[in-house]
């Protein structure tokens, strides 16, 4: 009887929860749209990334011409070197051992990374020229939190605006006079930095035998886009 009484009990709920539910109305005055804004920004900040590998029978030697590489490199970065302007920050430094077919360690082989980044690139361009420890590994253009944040500001504005201002033109075309903003998400895309280009990679590979020569460098542009997904409540 108590199994009967309860089930009878969850049956009467259930039929008191079902009708409202079914009968809730549709929101035919909730309207969701979105805006964006994009802008083209000059890239800002460069990086170049030198690398050295060396080989030997002896693992202590091959470190400690890594360790030399990377040191005359430091010393002459260090002579640029100025906070948000030029960054250096030492990179991969490695060192594993070479087996034969048979499994004998038969020689050493160990890698050094230096990475220069910064705005100032006229001055990361002509240091290049002057790192003969460490060769042009990798080189890209990025833009600064700093570019990127102002851009991203200017562009929210912009965006806003339109996504209003679309709202107050959808409410008249509805035939409403108003509408109250609901809920509402602002997304900022953020550009990835771009790598050296293919024609660039020649250049590259001839810098690194070429002393005192600037790295021929172009910035190029980053596109910002700042986009606003939302819903409106519109009125009579």
């Amino acid at each position: 009887m108590r199994l009967l009484n309860a089930a009878v009990f969850a049956l009467g709920l259930l039929s008191t929860v079902l009708p409202a539910s079914a009968a809730e109305p549709v929101r035919r005055d909730l309207l969701s749209l979105s805006a964006s804004a994009t802008s083209e920004v000059t890239r800002d900040v460069l990086t170049v990334v030198f690398s050295t590998t060396k080989e030997g029978s002896d693992a202590a030697q091959v470190q400690a011409a890594l360790r030399q590489a990377l040191d005359s490199a430091l010393a002459e970065a260090k002579k640029i070197a100025k906070p948000q302007q030029v960054e250096l920050q030492t990179g991969a430094f490695s060192l594993f051992p070479r087996y034969t077919p048979k499994g004998a360690i038969n020689g050493w082989q160990g890698t050094a990374e230096l990475l220069v980044e910064g705005r100032d690139s006229a001055a990361i361009a002509q240091l290049t020229g002057r790192i003969g420890s460490l060769s042009i590994a990798r080189v890209s253009y990025s833009l600064s939190r700093e570019q990127r944040e102002k851009a991203e500001t200017e562009l929210s504005s912009q965006a806003i605006a339109r996504f209003r201002a679309k709202a107050a033109d959808y409410a008249r075309q509805f035939g409403y006079s108003s509408y109250t903003v609901g809920e509402v998400n602002i997304n900022a895309d953020s550009p990835a930095a771009m790598p050296v280009e293919p024609r660039m990679r020649k250049a590259v590979a001839m810098m690194s035998s070429s002393a005192d020569e600037a790295l021929p460098v172009e910035p190029g542009r980053a596109s910002v886009n700042v986009t606003v997904n939302g819903s409106v409540l519109l009125s009579r």
